[in-house]
C-alpha cells in the first residue's frame, strides 16, 4: 500500500509538472506575440479601390499606424486592383475615410501625411500573371530597400474582394508573390465572408484554397469576432466564479442572439438578394457568437484549444425544424431595381437552434436578424428561469436577464428585481450596469478590423474561422437555405420601422421567452 501511494504521488507530481510545461498563460502568450519579428512587413490590399478597402481596411491600418503597431521603418502598404490610377490617385480616394471622426489636429494631419506616403498602388488583373509579377517586383524592391534578407520578410495579403475571385487570386499569389525561402518570414492570406453559399460551395472553395496554402496561412475573417464584447465572452464566462454554476439548463430558460438594423439594403439590393439575411448575418456572425456563449471551457487560451471547443458546439446542434423558423421581407424591398419583383429572399429571420448536450439540453437558442426594423442594435440576451416559490408575487414584472450589448453603446447589464424605494414593501425591476462609455471614458475601443489585422500579423488565429468549423456551420444551415431557395419557405411581409413579422414574437413566446413589460434599459449619461 505504501509503495503504491508513493508511486501515485510521484505520478501526480510528474503529471502536474508536465502540465505546467505544456500550459501557457494568457499574459505570456500575449507578450510573446508582441515580440518584433525580423524582416520588413508588406501589407497588400487586393481590391484596394473597392468600398470594403476604403471604409474598413485602410482606416484600420491607419489606426494601427497611429498607435505604433505599424512602424514606418519596417512596413509598406500596397494597393492592388484593376482600376488604372496612380499612387496619388489611391491616396486621394481613401484620404476622406481616414479623417472621418478623427479631428483635424496638426498631429493627426502629420500622421495622415506620413501614412499615405507608405502606400503604393499597382494595377493589374486578378487572373493574369503579369500584374502579380509587377506586384512582386514592387514588394521585393521595398524589401531590398529595408535590407531584409531574402525569406525573412513578412507578406500579408488582404483579399477585400468577392469570393468568386479568391481561387484565381490565390493561385496568382502562390505562383508569383510568395517569400522565396523560409528563414523566419511568412505569407498569410486574409479572406472575407461569405465563404460560399452552402456546404458544397464552401467545401469547394476550401479545397481550392487548401491546395495552395496550409491552414496556418489562411485567416478567414469574421469581424464580429473582433468586437470588444464578443472578445470579452470567454473572460466573462470562465474568469468569474458566480457564472459557473448558473450557465446551464438548470437555470437558463432561453438565450437570444439578436442583430437589428433600422435601414434597408440601401444600394446593396443586388448583392443582398443573392445571399439573404441568413447567409449575410446569421450563419456566420450570430452563429460564431453562439459558439462562444455555449462552448465548454477550453484546455487553455491557445487558439486551437478554443476553436476545438467551438467545433464541438456546432457538431452538437440538432437539425433545424422548419416549424421553428419565421422569415420576413420588408415592404418596398423589391422596389430596388436590382432586386427581382418575385424575390423570395428574406430580409428578416428568426431561427431556433437546440444543442444536444448535457449543459444545454432543452434550452432554445434564438437567433434573430433583420433589416428595416424599429431599432439598431446587436445583443446577447440570457433569460433565466422563474424563481421557485415566489413569495413577493413579482413574477409578472419579468425574469432575471443578463444582457450583453455588442453595439452600439457597448454595455453589459443584469436585470434583477429589487425593493422599490419607499415605505411600502413593493418590488421593481432595475439593473446592475457596466456601460463601457461611462466606466472606461479614457479608453478608445478599437474597431474590429484593427484587432483582427493585428492578430493576423501576430499569427494568432483564435478569432478566425477554422476549416472544420466553417464546414460544421454550413451543415447546420444548408438544409434550411436550400428549402428557402427552392421556394418551400416564404417570407412574410412586414412594414419598415416595426419589430418584424408578428409571427416572430409568437415563436419567441412558444420557445419560452417572457417579455418584460414596463422596463426599459436606459444607457447612463456621463
Amino acid at each position: 500500500m505504501g509503495s503504491g501511494r508513493t508511486s501515485s504521488l510521484v505520478s501526480n507530481d510528474s503529471f502536474r509538472e508536465r502540465s505546467s510545461l505544456r500550459s501557457e498563460s494568457f499574459s505570456e502568450r500575449r507578450d510573446s506575440e508582441t515580440v518584433p519579428e525580423t524582416g520588413c512587413l508588406s501589407i497588400i490590399v487586393l481590391g484596394a479601390s473597392g468600398d470594403l478597402a476604403k471604409k474598413k481596411t485602410f482606416p484600420a491600418l491607419f489606426n494601427l499606424y497611429r498607435q505604433g503597431f505599424l512602424q514606418p521603418n519596417e512596413v509598406h502598404i500596397f494597393g492592388y486592383a484593376r482600376t488604372k490610377i496612380s499612387d496619388d490617385g489611391l491616396r486621394d480616394r481613401i484620404r476622406g475615410y481616414l479623417i472621418e471622426g478623427k479631428g483635424t489636429s496638426s498631429g493627426h494631419s502629420e500622421d495622415l501625411s506620413k501614412f499615405l506616403q507608405l502606400i503604393k498602388y499597382v494595377s493589374g488583373s486578378y487572373n493574369d500573371g503579369e500584374g502579380f509579377q509587377l506586384l512582386d517586383k514592387e514588394i521585393s524592391e521595398h524589401e531590398l530597400s529595408k535590407n531584409s534578407q531574402e525569406g525573412t520578410s513578412r507578406r500579408l495579403f488582404y483579399l477585400a474582394l468577392p469570393p468568386s475571385v479568391y481561387p484565381s487570386v490565390c493561385r496568382m499569389i502562390r505562383s508569383y508573390c510568395m517569400n522565396k525561402s523560409d528563414l523566419g518570414g511568412w505569407t498569410r492570406i486574409v479572406v472575407e465572408k461569405p465563404f460560399g453559399k452552402d456546404l458544397d460551395s464552401s467545401e469547394q472553395l476550401s479545397a481550392q484554397l487548401g491546395e495552395l496554402f496550409d491552414e496556418p496561412q489562411l485567416f478567414r475573417i469574421d469581424h464580429y469576432l473582433g468586437k470588444e464584447l464578443v472578445q470579452n465572452l470567454l473572460v466573462l464566462r470562465f474568469a468569474n466564479r458566480f457564472f459557473l454554476p448558473l450557465w446551464n439548463r438548470d437555470n437558463i430558460s432561453n438565450i437570444q442572439i439578436v442583430f437589428r438594423e433600422d435601414f434597408g439594403t440601401e444600394g446593396r439590393g443586388g448583392y443582398f438578394d443573392e445571399y439573404g439575411i441568413i447567409r449575410d448575418i446569421i450563419q456566420n456572425h450570430l452563429l460564431q457568437v453562439l459558439c462562444l456563449v455555449a462552448m465548454e471551457k477550453p484546455v487553455s487560451v491557445k487558439p486551437e484549444h478554443i476553436r476545438d471547443e467551438k467545433v464541438k458546439v456546432l457538431q452538437s446542434v440538432l437539425p433545424i425544424s422548419f416549424d421553428e423558423v419565421v422569415l420576413g421581407q420588408y415592404e418596398g424591398y423589391t422596389d430596388d431595381l436590382t432586386v427581382s419583383n418575385d424575390s423570395n429572399t428574406p430580409t428578416f429571420a428568426t431561427v431556433v437552434l437546440h444543442i444536444h448536450n448535457e449543459r444545454w439540453e432543452g434550452v432554445p437558442f434564438i437567433l434573430k436578424a433583420g433589416k428595416a426594423l424599429n431599432s439598431r442594435k446587436a445583443e446577447i440576451r440570457v433569460q433565466f428561469k422563474d424563481v421557485p416559490g415566489d413569495i413577493f408575487k413579482c413574477k409578472k414584472q419579468g425574469r432575471n436577464e443578463f444582457v450583453i450589448r455588442l453595439q452600439p453603446l457597448e454595455a453589459m447589464y443584469m436585470k434583477l428585481t429589487v425593493k422599490k424605494p419607499g415605505l411600502d414593501m413593493s418590488t421593481i425591476q432595475s439593473e446592475l450596469d457596466l456601460s463601457y462609455g461611462q466606466r472606461y471614458q479614457d479608453v478608445t475601443i478599437p474597431e474590429a478590423y484593427e484587432r483582427l489585422i493585428l492578430d493576423t500579423i501576430r499569427g494568432d488565429q483564435q478569432h478566425f474561422v477554422r476549416r472544420d468549423e466553417l464546414k460544421a456551420a454550413w451543415e447546420v444551415f444548408t438544409p434550411l437555405l436550400h428549402k428557402i431557395d427552392e421556394g418551400g419557405l416564404k417570407p412574410l411581409p412586414y412594414k419598415p420601422g416595426t419589430r418584424g413579422p408578428a409571427e416572430a414574437d409568437e415563436l419567441l413566446a412558444k420557445s419560452g421567452y417572457v417579455q418584460t413589460h414596463g422596463y426599459v434599459w436606459v444607457p447612463p449619461s456621463l
